[in-house]
């Protein structure tokens, strides 16, 4: 009985953790437009800084193996990277909490195309104030936060790209 009532916390914790859920719109002063800078390892130890991609917009998708929306979404992130990574769009996922093992099994099984970054203390996604996963963040050239409105982000994309 115990451990019916114990899978029944898990599931609904990840049902409530993982969502599909916009993310709050980002404050407006000037000191909160920039995107906080960070330096994380992807999967084969080597350092990814956002501040040395100033110049490239770039595409942060926060996401964990466990959530089923981020695994369903899957294809679509991969269709983003396919049109817009060959027009300058840099595209990383941000895995947040999890082992190298279980996310290296994780990229290996979806064939993830684009680089994926280690955010083993959740540090990154608390400076970006995420709330709900999976979660887009799209920072422009000059280093600010363009948008983080999940349902909103392939409409920008396809205002600052030509879609192939």
């Amino acid at each position: 009985m115990c451990m019916v009532l114990g899978l029944v916390m898990v599931v609904l914790i990840s049902l409530f953790a993982c969502t599909d859920s916009r993310q709050p719109e980002v404050r407006k002063s000037a000191s909160e437009a920039a995107a906080p800078d960070f330096r994380l390892k992807d999967l084969t130890g080597r350092e990814f800084t956002l501040s040395n991609l100033k110049g490239k917009p770039v595409l942060l998708i926060f996401i964990t193996t466990w959530c089923p929306t981020c695994r369903s979404e899957m294809p679509h992130y991969k269709n983003i990277y396919e049109t817009y990574g060959q027009q300058g769009l840099e595209v990383v996922s941000i895995d947040i909490q999890e082992s190298k093992t279980r996310v290296s099994q994780f990229a290996e099984k979806n064939r993830v195309p684009y680089r994926m970054l280690l955010d083993e203390n959740g540090d990154v996604a608390g400076a970006y104030e995420v709330r709900g996963i999976p979660a887009m963040v799209l920072v422009g050239k000059n280093g600010t936060i363009l948008n983080r409105q999940y349902a909103a982000m392939d409409t920008l994309l396809e205002t600052l790209f030509v879609k192939k």
